[in-house]
C-alpha cells in the first residue's frame, strides 16, 4: 500500500473511531499536538477533541468523498467532501456537508493527524 492509500486508510479508521464513540482509539489517530478547527470556528487541541467527539456528541457516520492526498516526504494533505450525521440534543438525525481539509505526519510507521480543518457547511 502507498502512503496516499495509507492515509485514506487512517482518516477512514478515524472518522470510524468517532461513529464508534471509541476515545482511546481516536486519541491513537491523532498527533498530540493535534489542533481541529470547526465549521462555526471553534478551535480545540486533542483532548478537547476527543472529548467533545466522545463524551458529548453521538455520530451516526462520517463519509469522505472525492479525496485527495498529496504527500511530500513524512507530510500528507488530505482534502476531501465529508457527510457528517449527528444526533442532535433532542435525538434527531442532523447531517452536515462540507471540505475538510486534514494533514498527517508520519509517525514511526503509523500516520497520525496533526491538524484539521471542516467548513464551511454546504447544507
Amino acid at each position: 500500500m502507498g502512503a496516499q492509500e495509507e492515509v485514506i486508510e487512517a482518516a477512514r479508521q478515524r472518522a470510524s473511531a468517532l461513529v464508534a464513540g471509541d476515545a482511546e482509539r481516536l486519541a491513537a489517530l491523532l498527533h498530540e499536538q493535534f489542533r481541529w478547527t470547526t465549521h462555526a470556528g471553534e478551535t480545540y487541541d486533542r483532548a478537547e477533541y476527543v472529548r467533545r467527539n466522545t463524551e458529548g456528541r453521538v455520530w451516526r457516520s462520517q463519509d469522505l468523498s472525492d479525496v485527495e492526498v498529496v504527500v511530500v516526504g513524512d507530510t500528507a494533505v488530505l482534502l476531501a467532501d465529508v457527510v457528517d450525521v449527528v444526533l442532535s440534543t433532542d435525538g434527531r438525525a442532523e447531517s452536515f456537508r462540507m471540505p475538510m481539509t486534514q494533514v498527517w505526519v508520519r509517525v514511526a510507521t503509523h500516520w497520525t493527524c496533526l491538524a484539521g480543518h471542516a467548513g464551511p457547511r454546504r447544507d
